[in-house]
């Protein structure tokens, strides 16, 4: 899918948890935590519970979440 910068409006807020995430507010996606890039939560897939913080893929997470 394929979103523009006028998306944004439609972003969603999520609590991160172990095993998933609870949307407290509805919108078709989130902004990547460490790019900005927009992801449709149907292919949200990486996450840090800690930082409250969602990652487009698993190498970026891997990055972000380095000691």
């Amino acid at each position: 899918m394929l979103m523009t910068s006028n998306d944004r409006g439609n972003e969603a807020k999520l609590h991160y948890g172990p095993n998933g995430f609870r949307v407290l507010r509805p919108g078709s996606h989130v902004v990547c935590g460490a790019t900005g890039e927009l992801i449709p939560l149907a292919e949200l897939r990486y996450w840090s519970v800690v930082h409250q913080e969602p990652y487009a893929t698993a190498d970026i997470a891997t990055e972000r979440l380095k000691p």
